[in-house]
C-alpha cells in the first residue's frame, strides 16, 4: 500500500527521531577478544534474547555476532506502517526459492521471494509485529512425538516471562503478565477492526484472546509496539543491557564456519571489515541465525546429510538431517473494494494531520502495520481430530493502489510483469484485504547448499502445495472469507470482490468454482514469512531430528541451535513469539537454571 510519496511524507518523523539519538551505538565499537565463554551467532528474535540472559551472569563473557548492522542505521524500522519499505534493502537477506512445480505460477521462473532480517533484531526488525504464541495443542503435539519438556505446560511460563502486557483488559489475565522485556499493545488504527469483529460474530464466532485459553475465534491483534514504535528484540532485549561489560556485540560480521575439533565446537570463523577472524568459545557456540542461515552454516561446517556434504567435498563431522523437514505457512489474498474510505490509503498517508498526530502522540495510521484482526478456525476438510486450528484469516485495513505496488499489499513477491500491470489497473484506493493462511502444511520442503561458498545463498525448496490437502484447506478458508463478505457489516460498507483472474490467468475456469480458486491459489499464494523446522528438535533416538530436547546438536559437544529452525512443527499462527520463547528457554537450558518458578506457580490455577 505504499508509493514513493510516503518516503517523503515520513521525512518529518524520521528527522525528529534522529535528533533524539545521542551516539546510541557507542557500545558496538569495541575491540573484540580472541575468546569468549559463549558465542551466539545471529542477533535476531532468539539470539538477542539469549545474549541478554547469558550476560546476566557477570562471571561469563558473551559475544553476539550479527551479519548486518545496527537497527538505528535504518530510519524506517521504528515506524510500523513502513514495514514494506524494509524489504529488498541491505537489511534483508532477500532469499529466493527454487522454482516451484505446484505453486508460484504467477511469478518469474516460479520462484518466490523470502525476506529475512539482516540487522540487529533480525526478522523482528522487519516483520509485521503480530504476536501469536500458537495453540497450546501445538506444543502438546511436540511432546507426544518425543520432545519432552516442551509441552504447553513447560513453555507457557516462558511466554509469561517475555511479556509486559499493556492492554487494559488483559493486564490482570492469568494468561498474561507484566514486567517482561517485550511490551504488548492492541492494534487498532481504523474503524474497520470493529466491523471485522461484528461480521465474524454474525457467523457465530466468539471474540477471544488469541494468546489465552482458546485461540479459535476472532481476536484483535496484539503487537510488540509501544508508543507507536516497533519493539523488536533489539529494542526490547539488547538496548537495555548493551552497556554490560561482559557482553560484546559484533555487527557487520559474517560467520562462514563453526570450528569443530574432536566432535566439539571450539569457535567460529568470520569475516569482519574485509578480514578473516577466528574467535574461540570456552563453553559453547549457540547458533541462532534463523531457519535458513542456521542449517546453511551447519552444513558449511560439516554437519548435515552425509551424502549431500560429500558431494560438495565437505568433511563430515555429524551425519544429521539438517535442512530437511522445512515447514512454512502460505497465504492467499482476497481484495474487497468498499464504498467509503475506511482503510489506510495513499491519500491518508500523505495527510500532514496523520503525520503530525503520529509524531506528537505515537498514534494513528503510522502506528500499525496494516493488520487489525485475526480469525483462527478448523476446516472441515482437515483432520477432524485436530485440536489446533489449521487456517487463519488476517484482516488488513489497507489499499494496494499505486503504480509501484505489486499484486497484493505493496510487498515484493517476484510476480511476473504482466501480473503487476494488471494489478495496477485494478487496484483501488478504497479497499481492504483478507488473507487466508494455511497453518499446518502437509507439503514439506528442504534447504541444501548451492556450493561450498558461504556467500552463495542456499537452495530453498519449500515444495509448496505439492499436497492437495493444502490447497483444499486454503479453498475452505476462501469460502469462509466469502461468508464474511456476505454479512451485514460487510454489505453495509459495500464490500465487493476485486478479482485476480484476467486474460490468460485462470480465466478459463468457471468463476467461483473450486477449480477457479485452486488455479488462483497455485498462481498467487505466497510465503507468510514463517520458515521453520530445518534443524528439527527431537528425542535422542529420533532419526528425523538435528537437536535433542536441550537444543544440543546431536553427536557433538558445546554446540546448540536456538531459533525457529528447531521447531518440531510450525506453530499455529505467526512465529515470532514462539521464536522469542525458544530464546528464553534456551538460555535457561544453557545456564542450567529455572528462571520461571514464579510463573509456574501462577499457572497452577489454570490446570
Amino acid at each position: 500500500m505504499f508509493s514513493k510519496v510516503i518516503v517523503l511524507c515520513l521525512g518529518l518523523i524520521l528527522a525528529a527521531l534522529l535528533r533524539q539519538r545521542t551516539d546510541p551505538d557507542i557500545f558496538l565499537h569495541v575491540k573484540l577478544n580472541s575468546s569468549y565463554d559463549y558465542i551466539i551467532v545471529g542477533a535476531g528474535s532468539a539470539g538477542s534474547v539469549i545474549a541478554n540472559r547469558l550476560s546476566e551472569d557477570k562471571d561469563v563473557t558473551v559475544l553476539l555476532v550479527e551479519a548486518g548492522g545496527s537497527e538505528f542505521e535504518y530510519d524506517y524500522i521504528p515506524i510500523p506502517l513502513a514495514a514494506p519499505l524494509l524489504q529488498q534493502t541491505d537489511i534483508d537477506w532477500s532469499f529466493y526459492t527454487a522454482p516451484q512445480q505446484a505453486a508460484f505460477k504467477a511469478m518469474k521462473e516460479q520462484k518466490g521471494y523470502w525476506p529475512r532480517g539482516r540487522v540487529l533484531g533480525g526478522s523482528s526488525s522487519i516483520n509485521y509485529m503480530i504476536y501469536v504464541r500458537g495453540s497450546r495443542h501445538d506444543y502438546d503435539r511436540w511432546e507426544t512425538e518425543g520432545v519432552m519438556e516442551w509441552s504447553y505446560k513447560e513453555v507457557f511460563p516462558y511466554f509469561l516471562k517475555i511479556e509486559d502486557m499493556k492492554i487494559a483488559d488483559l493486564v490482570n489475565s492469568a494468561y498474561h503478565s507484566i514486567g517482561g522485556y517485550l511490551p504488548l499493545t492492541k492494534t487498532k488504527a481504523t474503524s474497520l477492526s470493529n466491523i471485522y469483529q461484528s461480521a465474524v460474530e454474525e457467523l457465530g464466532y466468539k471474540t477471544v484472546d488469541v494468546n489465552g485459553e482458546d485461540m479459535i475465534g476472532y481476536s484483535h491483534i496484539q503487537s510488540n509496539v509501544l508508543r507507536g514504535q516497533r519493539w523488536g528484540t533489539a529494542t526490547a532485549y539488547l538496548r537495555p543491557v548493551i552497556g554490560r561489560p561482559n557482553l560484546h556485540i559484533s555487527t557487520q560480521s559474517f560467520v562462514t564456519k563453526i570450528l569443530i575439533e574432536n566432535k566439539t565446537a571450539i569457535g567460529i570463523e568470520m569475516i569482519k571489515n574485509g578480514r578473516k577472524m577466528i574467535v574461540t568459545a570456552n563453553k559453547e557456540v549457540v547458533l541462532s541465525a534463523g531457519a535458513v542461515n542456521s542449517p546453511q552454516l551447519l552444513m558449511l561446517s560439516g554437519i548435515g546429510p552425509k551424502e549431500h556434504l560429500e558431494e560438495l567435498k565437505i568433511d563430515v563431522h555429524a551425519d544429521l538431517p539438517v535442512g530437511k523437514n522445512l515447514e512454512d505457512h502460505m497465504f492467499f489474498f482476497m481484495k474487497y473494494k468498499t464504498t467509503d474510505e475506511l482503510s489506510v490509503s495513499i491519500k491518508s498517508t500523505k495527510s500532514w494531520w496523520n503525520i503530525l498526530k503520529y509524531y506528537f502522540t505515537g498514534e494513528g495510521i503510522f502506528s500499525f502495520a496494516g493488520n487489525e484482526g485475526l480469525l483462527f478456525d478448523k476446516s472441515t476438510k482437515g483432520n477432524n481430530s485436530l485440536l489446533y486450528p489449521d487456517y487463519q484469516l488476517q484482516f488488513y485495513s489497507g489499499t494496494s493502489k499505486g503504480s509501484d505496488v505489486p499484486a497484493n499489499t505493496g510487498l515484493t513477491f517476484n510476480f511476473n510483469d504482466s501480473v503487476l500491470e494488471d494489478a495496477a489497473r485494478r487496484s483501488d484506493d478504497i479497499e481492504i484485504i483478507i488473507f487466508p493462511l494455511l497453518l499446518h502444511p502437509k507439503s514439506i520442503g528442504s534447504i541444501k547448499l548451492k556450493s561450498k561458498d558461504p556467500f552463495d545463498h542456499p537452495l530453498i525448496n519449500p515444495n509448496y502445495l505439492s499436497q492437495q490437502d493444502d490447497v483444499d484447506i486454503l479453498i475452505e478458508a476462501v469460502r469462509k472469507v466469502q461468508q464474511i463478505a456476505m454479512t451485514k457489516p460487510f454489505r453495509e460498507m459495500g464490500a465487493t470482490l476485486n478479482r485476480l483472474d484476467y486474460e490468460g490467468l485462470c480465466d478459463k475456469e468457471m468463476f467461483d468454482s473450486d477449480a477457479y480458486w485452486e488455479c488462483l491459489i497455485r498462481h498467487y499464494a505466497v510465503t507468510a514469512y514463517h520458515p521453520t523446522c530445518t534443524c528439527r528438535i527431537g528425542s535422542t533416538n529420533d532419526q528425523t531430528s538435528v537437536v535433542d530436547t536441550k537444543l544440543r546438536v546431536k553427536g557433538l559437544r558445546n554446540l546448540r541451535v536456538a531459533d525457529a529452525s528447531v521447531m518440531r512443527h510450525v506453530t499455529s499462527g505467526n512465529t515470532n513469539a514462539p521464536t522469542i520463547m525458544i530464546g528464553e528457554k534456551a538460555a535457561d537450558l544453557i545456564r542450567g537454571k529455572d528462571t520461571v518458578i514464579k510463573f509456574r506457580k501462577k499457572i497452577k490455577q489454570l490446570r
